[in-house]
C-alpha cells in the first residue's frame, strides 16, 4: 500500500467516524465516561449530594450546568486543537508549567483509576459471587486491554453501547423504589458529607469526575463534527444530572439506612429485586469496565502519538505500552481495593480545581478568537 493510498484511507476512516458521531453518540459518550463504579453503588451521590438533604437538589443542578459547560469546553477544544490525547489540551490551556503540572497527576491518575477499577472487579467477583478475587483482576484486565487495542473507535462503541444500559438499570431501580416510598424531605447529615458547603461539593464532584473524562472526550472532540459538539456535551451534562437526581431521591426514600452502606444502591436493589439482588453486581461491574477502558484509553494514549489508530505505522509501541499497563495494574491490584482508594483518590481533586481553572481560560482566550488565517509564502 503506497503511502498516498494509506493517508486517504486513515481520512476516510476519520470522516466515517465523525459521520457516525452524532449529538445523542457524543452524550452516550460523555455519560459513560462519568460514570463508573461509585456512581452505580450510589455512595458518591450520597457523600457529594445525599448527606445534604434536599438541599442537595440545588448541588445537583449546579453540577448538571457544570458538566453541560465544560464537557462543551472539552469537546471543542479537542476539535480546535484536533487532540490526540489529554496532554495536547492540557500544554496549550496550561502552558509549560501547568500544563505539565497537570499533565502529570492525570497521567497518573488514569494509570491508577485502571488499577483501582481492576481491584474493584476483584472485590465484586469475592463479595457477590463468591469466586477468587484473582479471576476479577484478570477478567477486567483482559477486557480493558482488548478494547484499548481495538482503537479510540473500539473504546467509543464499548462505552456509548454499555452507557444506556447502565443508565437504564440504575433508573429502573431508582424510579421503582420513589413510586413505592415516600422521600424523606425532611432527613440532612452535612458533617458526613464529602465537602462541607453545597455550592463546592458540586464544583468537586465535577472536576473530580472530569479528571479522569477528559483523557477520552478531547480526543472523541477531535473526530466529531463541530456542529454536534455543544448539543451532545449538553444532552450528557442533562443525562448525567437527571441520573443523580434519581439516585439521589431513592436514597433519600430509605435514609438513615441506606447511608450505612458502602453500596446504598444494593441496599435498595434488595428491597425490589429480593433474592435476585446479586444481578445488580452486574451493572457494579460494567460501570467498572467504562471506567477501567477508558482511563486506560488515556493513559497509552498520552504515551503515543498514533491516537490508538491499529493501521498506523506506530502500532508496536501502542499493544507494547497497553500490555505493559495491563501487567502493572495487575500487580497493583492485589494490594486491594479499600486501600487503593484510601491512598490514590485523596489528591485527584487538587487536579480537577486546576482542570477547570486552566480550561474556563483557554475556552475564553481562544474560543472565541478567530483561527489564524494562513500566510502566503
Amino acid at each position: 500500500m503506497s503511502g498516498a493510498e494509506g493517508k486517504s484511507k486513515s481520512t476516510m476512516s476519520t470522516e466515517a467516524s465523525r459521520a457516525k458521531l452524532t449529538s445523542w453518540k457524543l452524550a452516550g459518550i460523555y455519560i459513560g465516561t462519568v460514570v463508573g463504579a461509585g456512581f452505580a453503588s450510589g455512595q458518591e451521590v450520597l457523600q457529594y449530594f445525599g448527606f445534604w438533604g434536599g438541599r442537595g437538589i440545588w448541588a445537583i443542578i449546579l453540577a448538571t450546568i457544570l458538566f453541560g459547560f465544560y464537557g462543551t469546553i472539552i469537546f471543542q477544544l479537542g476539535h480546535r486543537w484536533q487532540a490526540g490525547s489529554h496532554r495536547h489540551l492540557v500544554m496549550k490551556s496550561g502552558g509549560p508549567i501547568i500544563g505539565r503540572l497537570v499533565d502529570a497527576v492525570i497521567t497518573f491518575f488514569l494509570l491508577g483509576a485502571f488499577t483501582v477499577m481492576a481491584a474493584g472487579a476483584g472485590a465484586v467477583f469475592r463479595e457477590q459471587f463468591g469466586l477468587p478475587a484473582l479471576l476479577g483482576n484478570i477478567f477486567m484486565i483482559v477486557i480493558s486491554v482488548g478494547t484499548v487495542l481495538l482503537g479510540i473507535e473500539g473504546v467509543l462503541s464499548a462505552i456509548g453501547f454499555v452507557a444506556p444500559i447502565l443508565v437504564g438499570s440504575v433508573l429502573l431501580i431508582s424510579f421503582a423504589t420513589i413510586l413505592t416510598t415516600p422521600i424523606q424531605w425532611q432527613w440532612a447529615d452535612p458533617a458526613a458529607a464529602a465537602v462541607h458547603n453545597w455550592p463546592f461539593s458540586a464544583i468537586t464532584y465535577v472536576s473530580y469526575n472530569l479528571v479522569l473524562a477528559v483523557a477520552v472526550l478531547a480526543p472523541t472532540g477531535a473526530l466529531a463534527e463541530e456542529k454536534e459538539l455543544k448539543r451532545g456535551s449538553w444532552w450528557g451534562g442533562i443525562g448525567l444530572g437527571l441520573s443523580i437526581l434519581a439516585i439521589h431521591l431513592a436514597i433519600m426514600t430509605q435514609v438513615p439506612e441506606a447511608a450505612r452502606f458502602e453500596v446504598p444502591m444494593l441496599y435498595l436493589v434488595r428491597r425490589i429485586l429480593g433474592n435476585w439482588a446479586p444481578l445488580y453486581s452486574i451493572v457494579l461491574l460494567a460501570e467498572v469496565y467504562t471506567t477501567a477502558a477508558g482511563s486506560l484509553f488515556g493513559f497509552v494514549a498520552r504515551w503515543t502519538r498514533d491516537n490508538i489508530e491499529p493501521r498506523t505505522g506506530g502500532r508496536r509501541r501502542t499493544v507494547i505500552i497497553t500490555l505493559l499497563s495491563g501487567l502493572v495494574a495487575f500487580a497493583g491490584s492485589r494490594l486491594g481495593f479499600s486501600p487503593l482508594v484510601a491512598k490514590l483518590f485523596s489528591a485527584v481533586g487538587y487536579a480537577g480545581f486546576l482542570l477547570l481553572i486552566i480550561l474556563t481560560k483557554s475556552y475564553f482566550n481562544h474560543l472565541f478568537r478567530p483561527a489564524a488565517k494562513p500566510q502566503d509564502n
